[in-house]
């Protein structure tokens, strides 16, 4: 028998495709992927449908936003109010002379005299010190009262927690600095202070 050649092999394959029972395999396998797809793609609603999407809105209003909190004891805390000395000598405002006082400790200094007198060249109070170096330096304010972040501070409010919920508490400051403020009134001892961001009514829920 003579050897088909290429051509020819190919012509045969065709004319198979051609035949009624070829056509009635490749219908069969058409329709059965198309069925295969719509049962993939029905399978995936369904399956989506199902699954709950996570919500960050609905979960912290009905578990609560995490918050870190702070427990108000009066504690003994320090507070720094910056001095800018040249030659043992700084001046101040009259605003900020209430933060000064004589044997008031500056780092390794200590400050020797508060002029209550505004200095005619410069329209400022001197704070005179001993042995402090030039530059910047810090007052210490020492006192015991209620610490709070300055982070913590809505204005003139904090948050604290009441059954659950954020509510705004009107506060007096008595001093601050960069990092802590002393509070002098509108707390008491056992208030929880929310030291994370929060808005007045919200549902909260305290991190461990």
């Amino acid at each position: 028998m003579a050897k088909l050649t290429k051509t020819e092999r190919i012509e045969n394959v065709v004319k198979r495709l051609h035949t009624r029972k070829s056509k009635n395999v490749i219908y069969t396998i058409i329709v059965v992927l198309i069925v295969a797809v719509f049962a993939y793609r029905f399978w995936s609603v369904s399956n989506e449908n199902n699954f709950e999407v996570f919500n960050i809105v609905r979960h912290n209003a009905q578990n609560g936003v995490p918050v870190r909190v702070l427990e108000m004891q009066k504690t003994d805390g320090v507070l720094y109010e910056p001095l800018t000395i040249k030659n043992n000598r700084a001046f101040v405002s009259g605003v900020r002379l209430s933060a000064f006082k004589e044997g008031q400790k500056v780092g390794n200094c200590k400050i020797i005299s508060v002029s209550q007198n505004i200095d005619l060249d410069t329209g400022m109070h001197v704070v005179r010190t001993s042995g402090c170096a030039d530059g910047l330096q810090y007052a210490e304010n020492k006192k015991n009262g209620f610490y709070v972040p300055v982070s913590a501070l809505n204005g003139n409010s904090v948050f604290v927690v009441e059954n659950g919920i954020a509510q705004s508490r009107e506060i007096v400051i008595e001093n601050r600095d960069l990092e802590n403020a002393l509070i002098k009134s509108g707390v008491n001892a056992g208030d929880i202070v929310i030291l994370s961001s929060v808005q007045n009514g919200e549902k909260i829920k305290i991190e461990q």
